[in-house]
């Protein structure tokens, strides 16, 4: 009799396995890694190779918006003249573009 009573208990429908249930969360993880790490790790690239290419005689503007041409250039700090005679440092990476002077070319000049 103990025989049919442990064959009747059979076991009831299970969940989703783990592995299906982490899909999800790899979904998003993929999405966030195209949509917004990767387009940030190329921009800071970029920028990086920007920096690089500076030059002296540049004009270039800060993150800060203050207009500039680089007297002097050291590992960390650029010397811009703002006016004639009016020189401030400012810190490399502050530097966001370069108005006149070498730049890379762009995109749209490679397609052309």
């Amino acid at each position: 009799m103990w025989d049919m009573a442990f064959a009747q208990t059979a076991q009831g429908p299970s969940g989703p396995s783990t592995l299906i249930s982490f899909f999800p969360l790899v979904l998003v993880f993929v999405i966030f890694y195209f949509l917004l790490i990767r387009p940030q790790q190329k921009k800071a690239k970029e920028h990086r190779e920007m920096l690089g290419k500076l030059k002296k005689n540049d004009e270039v503007v800060t993150s800060g918006g203050i207009y500039g041409k680089v007297m002097a250039l050291t590992d960390t700090v650029v010397t811009l003249e703002v006016a004639p005679n009016v020189r401030i440092r400012v810190h490399r990476p502050q530097i966001s573009e370069i108005i006149k002077g070498d730049k890379a070319p762009t995109k749209e000049a490679k397609e052309q």
